[in-house]
């Protein structure tokens, strides 16, 4: 059996980590291993998604869904920021972000 959120969560989690990346060290002043601690990843990994390396694939073909991740990891990187949210509520926000992006192609198609 085949589920949607393999397909989603191996395409999506790099972009979503990216983004909450970039706007913990742009926006909140994290530093790259403050920002890999928090994400329960390596400074260089952080490193790789600023310099655009990792993170980036397919962003032309999610052109529609891309609001919607940034929205998400905009929101996940607040609570980061503010102590609200640990990994455990990290992935949660990516499960419920899997869900909406579900629903939101089925709409598209």
């Amino acid at each position: 059996m085949y589920l949607p959120c393999e397909s989603i969560g191996r395409r999506l989690v790099p972009i979503f980590r990216a983004c909450i990346a970039r706007e913990l060290i742009e926006k909140y002043g994290f530093t790259q291993v403050e920002a890999a601690k928090k994400l329960g990843t390596t400074q260089a990994a952080i490193s790789q998604y600023l310099r655009l390396k990792r993170g980036t694939g397919d962003l032309g073909q999610l052109e529609e869904i891309l609001p919607i991740i940034q929205s998400a990891a905009g929101e996940v990187a607040s609570k980061i920021a503010s102590g609200e949210i640990d990994l455990d509520g990290i992935a949660l926000k990516f499960c419920e972000l899997c869900l909406s992006i579900q629903r939101k192609l089925k709409d598209i198609d």
